[in-house]
């Protein structure tokens, strides 16, 4: 099955690690030797996918400078496109519809969310079922561990840390060419264009059961590195990392051996 282009957004000013984002935008910051964002597209190029469009706007300028100048294999073409410095999610993807043209489908994720995920079943699933859109969801780990009680208040246990009994938005999804049309230039994504699909009966979840994790805080950025550190990345589907849909022969992307940026822009390690 032929890979379809990969939407990333990378716009976004990343307010909550605004203590590095000062500085450079949040795909930038770095797991490990590279910027998540290069993460996230190693797990799609590790998986066949070779076409890469970002859709940059916050200190896009640095991002562009990272890809350009960052080697990557032959066959993976990874384009910045600068998509607004205020624009909403939807409205960054509906500003890529002329580099989408003929194309039947795509994907589109965040740059900020790493997992364990089988992009191949995916894609199945998103062909199977016939519809417009599909949306990986998954159940996150709760913040807090959790008190088990009786009705008469007696304590019978403790869990921590257990995952959520409620699905949310994932990411990682698989869009047919028409979901463009409900998209306008101030969409956000997650509003109405989804509630409208959802309406129309146009939209199905992908349930995700393994490990996902988004970089959403100072915290967040802490684990990751703490992971990636201890050579127990869930996420890394390549190298000796293994993962749920293993390495594809010819796909790996080789990691890097030292900090991805320097001078002006440098990207910003989190310490474990």
């Amino acid at each position: 099955m032929a890979r379809p282009p990969v939407v990333i957004l990378c716009g976004g000013r990343g307010t909550r690690l605004q203590e590095h984002t000062q500085e450079i935008p949040k795909p930038l910051v770095e797991i490990g030797p590279m910027p998540i964002v290069w993460h996230v597209i190693q797990l799609y190029a590790v998986q066949g996918f070779r076409r890469f469009l970002l859709a940059t706007g916050y200190k896009g300028e640095l991002i562009e400078r990272f890809v350009a100048t960052h080697e990557w294999p032959a066959g993976v073409d990874v384009e910045c496109v600068d998509t607004g410095l205020e624009t909403q999610t939807g409205g960054r993807i509906k500003a890529l519809e002329s580099k989408l043209a003929g194309e039947e489908r795509f994907c589109a994720t965040y740059a900020d969310g790493v997992a364990d995920i089988d992009l191949r079943a995916l894609l199945a699933f998103h062909s199977d079922h016939g519809s417009l859109a599909t949306m990986t969801v998954v159940r996150p780990e709760l913040q807090f561990g959790v008190t088990e009680l009786e009705q008469d208040g007696r304590v019978t246990g403790f869990r921590e840390k257990p995952r959520s009994n409620h699905w949310i938005n994932g990411g990682f999804f698989c869009f047919g060419a028409p979901v463009l049309d409900y998209l306008q230039p101030d969409s956000v994504l997650e509003r109405e264009p989804l509630e409208r699909l959802a309406a129309d009966g146009e939209l199905r979840a992908h349930r995700h059961e393994g490990f996902w994790e988004c970089m959403d805080t100072y915290k967040d950025a802490v684990a990751l590195n703490d992971m990636w550190s201890s050579g127990e990345a869930p996420w890394r589907l390549w190298g000796s990392g293994g993962g749920a849909a293993g390495p594809v022969e010819g796909d790996r992307l080789a990691d890097p051996p030292q900090s991805a940026l320097t001078g002006e822009g440098e990207a910003v390690g989190i310490p474990g």
